[in-house]
This record gives structure tokens, sequence and C-alpha cells, in this order.
């Protein structure tokens, strides 16, 4: 395993402790970290319920963590690593940000933007290309994922049966 390799593990690593923390919310359990120079500058897990903020993804909570922390919106030459496949709104602001680099775990088969729904950042309108690694530790974002909506059916579940003896 290269040394890079490594590297994209560990901070991966990182990015799905901040999914779970997003599960332990009770929020979809995406979680993403902002690197550069081999540091951690960013990071951020979904929030959107809590923070009552339809943009809280775990992309832009990160992103928006990062820019603060650096004094400017700009990231060029950062990393964002993030469990699952971004959707639209949180491509174009990685866009906007410039991130140099994003990587990613589990394919998003249903909003996710940068294989899955479609190839976004392929786009010939953008002024700003990223390089993209996908499938990075993708057994674990997905299981994070499935374990989290398997135990919200189970509430649900067990919610309509309640009212079904309440009744």
């Amino acid at each position: 395993m290269t040394e890079q390799e490594q590297s994209d593990q560990y901070f991966m690593s990182l990015a799905l402790e901040q999914g779970k923390r997003a599960y332990d919310a009770g929020e979809v359990p995406v979680g993403a970290v902002v690197v550069l120079a081999g540091k951690v500058i960013g990071q951020g897990f979904n929030q959107p319920i809590t923070r009552l903020d339809p943009s809280a993804h775990a992309e832009i909570v990160a992103l928006r963590d990062a820019a603060k922390n650096m004094g400017n919106y700009r990231l060029s030459n950062a990393t964002l690593y993030v469990t699952v496949e971004p959707c639209t709104m949180c491509a174009g602001c990685l866009v906007h940000s410039r991130i140099g680099r994003l990587v990613y775990g589990a394919t998003e088969p249903k909003a996710g933007v940068i294989e899955s729904a479609m190839c976004l950042l392929e786009s010939s309108f953008f002024n700003h290309r990223i390089e993209v690694k996908g499938g990075l530790l993708a057994e674990d974002s997905s299981k994070l994922m499935s374990d989290f909506f398997k135990m919200r059916r189970e509430g649900k579940k067990k919610l309509k049966q309640a009212s079904k003896i309440v009744k």
C-alpha cells in the first residue's frame, strides 16, 4: 500500500467517525473531513434536522469549518473526504471552494452526482476541475447507512404497532 493510500484510509476513517456522530444524533450518517498538507482543517457531519438547515450536509459543514479555520473560502490543494458520494448542492460547493481533491466512500445511486445519477464535475461549464477517487472504505460507509435506515424502519414499525394497540 502506498503512502497516499494509507493516508487516504486514515482520513476516510476520520470521516466515518463523523458519520457515526450523525448516526448518534439521528441524522443520516454522512461524515466529512477536509485535509490540507496532511492536517485536518475542517470536519462535519449531516445536521439538517438538528440545525434546521437544509444545507447542513456533512460536506458543507466541513467546508465551512475549514474555510473559517483557514480564513479563506478558497480551499485550493485541500482534499475533502466524505463517506457518501456528494449530491448536486455539495458538488457545486466543492467547485466554488476550489477543493483540489475529493475522496468518497459509498456511491449514492439516487442522488449522487459524481458517478451515479450523473457526472456533474465533468461538466464543461465549470471553471475548476477536481481530482476524484471513489469507493474508499465503501463497505464501511454503506454498512453505516444500511444500519441507520434499518434502525429507522424498525422504529417506525414499532410506532405503528403501538398505535394499533392504543386504538
